[in-house]
């Protein structure tokens, strides 16, 4: 089996080789030398880099994508006849995603074994099944080839999951959801439109030249400590209404960029002005009363939330921290906050464990929104959720942008989510944005090679 998260699935405290090496040895009756010799093979098929060197490295030593092939030699190590791929690239951006599809192909291909690939993304499904099998509640409600389930689906809750999905072309106004095909209901046509800027207008945010770099060490003791330049330069802005995409694979800075906007991690050069003030230059107790107006929703809503707390806690802190509302009123605005992002507010009283992902994810929104912010950091997160729940939460955003004037800097690896969501998209590559403008003119005419790369990755409709 390959498990959805190769850093948990793999033991931190061993070397990658050697976490291979003993499921071979459990397994067949080989030496040492032999058990050794059969991980650098399986490690070349995987195609990892340098197999020697990547048998001695510790996990967290690898890349995401390098990580996931070396669950995936753990799993294949024994020539199985059946691999269980448990969303195996759901956290990948998708130039490694699409390196570890080719891979599963070639690999199942060239030892026949057959392969049960889970995943909630249908362009994977399309690029890789030969058949589907459609679960909903516990049920099959829907199997056949993949041709036929992708192209005419007979039941609405697969018609639901395949209009879910953002469409490469125009931009309707609401996302379809399954609700939506379950119960009949009639989609509207109307399409959204893009913000247009004019020349006299301000950014509500401009960072000027962002420069942030760590100290490393990776040699282990004795050598020298170097700097990582995690941002080379950076310059940004956006404008009050505006959603600016933020795209590029793992490790390009995204999130980095969010993080220093927002105070979580500290430039060593540049500028971050918010309405025309540098939040780099203000004291701690200025830049509390500043930086209220700018919020972070994050990946994982479950690991950003205080398990000990209930949601109605989570929610009222940020106003008692920030001096909002009297106490008497606190607990009604938290009521009404939930309402607001498709909760009850009887939900007030639940533990985060209690919700489901997309649930935890509105709390998360309904959160960032307690101290009435202007400008929302979204950090990949919608990327973890199914395609419907992704489409509601989406959904969410747009209303709450279009009821509170909200602008976004939309942080995701997923280009087609961020070509509906944004205006205007910027894209990074190794700590630079390389190529920016609108987000049509980007995702239909890019003018970078990685440009091109990146939305050539996306996993489409290929039957």
């Amino acid at each position: 089996m390959v498990f959805q998260e190769p850093m948990t699935a793999l033991n931190p405290s061993l070397t990658c080789g050697k976490q291979v090496q003993e499921v071979l040895e459990q397994h067949s009756k080989v030496s040492s030398a032999e058990a050794k010799k059969a991980v650098l093979e399986v490690f070349e098929k995987v195609k990892l880099p340098n197999p020697a060197q990547s048998f001695k490295k510790y996990p967290h030593e690898l890349s995401g994508g390098q990580r996931q092939r070396v669950v995936i030699a753990m799993a294949i190590i024994c020539k199985p006849k059946l691999l269980i791929a448990d969303e195996p690239t759901t956290a990948l951006d998708v130039t490694v995603q699409k390196e570890i599809l080719k891979l599963l192909k070639e690999l199942q291909q060239e030892q026949g074994m057959g392969l049960l690939f889970i995943t909630h993304d249908l362009g994977v499904v399309s690029e890789i099944a030969d058949d589907i099998v459609v679960l909903y509640r516990g049920d099959v409600v829907e199997q056949g080839s993949a041709k036929h389930i992708l192209l005419d689906p007979d039941q609405p809750y697969t018609q639901g999951l395949i209009a879910s999905r953002p469409p490469e072309s125009g931009r309707p106004k609401v996302l379809p959801t399954i609700s939506d095909f379950l119960t009949g209901q009639k989609l509207s046509a109307a399409q959204r439109e893009t913000m247009t800027l004019h020349s006299e207008q301000q950014p509500l945010l401009e960072v000027n030249d962002l420069k942030v770099q760590y100290l490393v060490n990776r040699g282990g003791f004795g050598s020298p400590p170097h700097n990582f330049v995690a941002l080379k330069g950076v310059s940004l802005s956006v404008y009050k209404g505006q959603t600016v995409g933020l795209v590029g694979e793992s490790g390009c800075g995204k999130s980095t960029l969010g993080r220093s906007i927002i105070g979580l991690t500290s430039p060593s050069e540049g500028e971050v002005l918010f309405k025309g003030i540098d939040l780099l230059l203000l004291d701690k107790k200025q830049k509390r009363e500043l930086t209220s107006s700018i919020q972070l929703i994050f990946q994982d809503p479950f690991s950003s939330l205080n398990p000990k707390q209930t949601v109605g806690d989570l929610l009222m802190e940020p106003m008692k921290v920030h001096k909002m509302h009297t106490p008497s009123t606190r607990k009604s605005k938290v009521e009404e906050l939930l309402v607001r992002v498709g909760l009850a507010a009887s939900d007030y009283l639940k533990y985060p464990h209690e919700f489901s992902g997309g649930q935890r994810q509105r709390i998360g929104i309904a959160r960032a929104l307690t101290v009435h912010p202007e400008l929302i950091i979204c950090d990949e997160s919608v990327s973890a959720l199914d395609v419907s729940v992704q489409a509601q939460v989406i959904n969410l955003l747009n209303d709450l942008k279009e009821e509170f004037e909200f602008s976004y800097i939309f942080i995701s690896h997923d280009l087609s989510v961020v070509r509906y969501m944004s205006d205007e998209i910027a894209v990074m590559q190794a700590g630079e944005i390389v190529e920016r403008g609108s987000a049509d003119q980007v995702y239909h005419h890019p003018n970078q090679a990685y440009t091109k790369k990146l939305i050539s990755s996306i996993p489409k409709f290929k039957l």
